[in-house]
């Protein structure tokens, strides 16, 4: 399976949410529905307006299997106001935001190969932080999964009024060399 990586933009909205749904469908399948809940969303407007509004602030991705759409992420220069609460990092950044795959892909590394593209996209920007927030209840697979791809917890966090566990993670790039000339 051949992946690929290419800028998205504002018509791939449907690509995405149609991700998040299948994420849902996965996570209910599981009997794990405290990630995103048991509705797909994108029948949520809180949903769609925030997958757009990342679009609007920073730069999508769409990772393709053999030219089929098979996941993404957004990256934006800060979290979601969901996490004002939390100190800023105190230097430049890159956000991940919406990491989701069609989970007719899971087990191909479409979703690492997305976190390698954020982590050089990162680099190449000259920033030298790339963070991700994502679920911790359960079992924290996903921040085991984070781990696994080279980030590392950082702080802990409880949002809304079901106390929804939360991580965040960070993951150190090297930017490039400044040139002398």
């Amino acid at each position: 399976m051949r992946i690929t990586i290419r800028e998205g933009g504002p018509d791939d909205v449907p690509v995405i949410l149609g991700m998040l749904d299948s994420s849902v469908e996965w996570l209910v399948a599981q009997g794990r529905p405290g990630q995103w809940g048991r509705n797909p969303l994108s029948e949520s407007q809180k949903t769609v307006e925030s997958v757009a509004r990342y679009l609007d602030e920073g730069w999508a991705f769409i990772a393709e299997a053999d030219g089929v759409p098979a996941a993404t992420l957004t990256l934006t220069d800060s979290p979601g106001a969901y996490l004002a609460h939390l100190p800023p990092p105190g230097e430049p950044e890159r956000y991940i935001h919406w990491l989701a795959s069609d989970r007719r892909f899971k087990g191909h590394g479409v979703g690492s190969a997305l976190l390698a593209h954020a982590a050089e996209e990162t680099r190449r920007a000259g920033i030298g932080l790339l963070r991700v927030d994502c679920y911790a209840g359960d079992d924290r697979k996903l921040v085991a999964y984070y781990e696994a791809n080279g980030f590392t917890s950082t702080e802990a966090y409880t949002v809304g009024e079901h106390a929804w566990p939360g991580q965040v993670l960070a993951r150190r790039v090297r930017p490039p060399a400044a040139s002398s000339g």
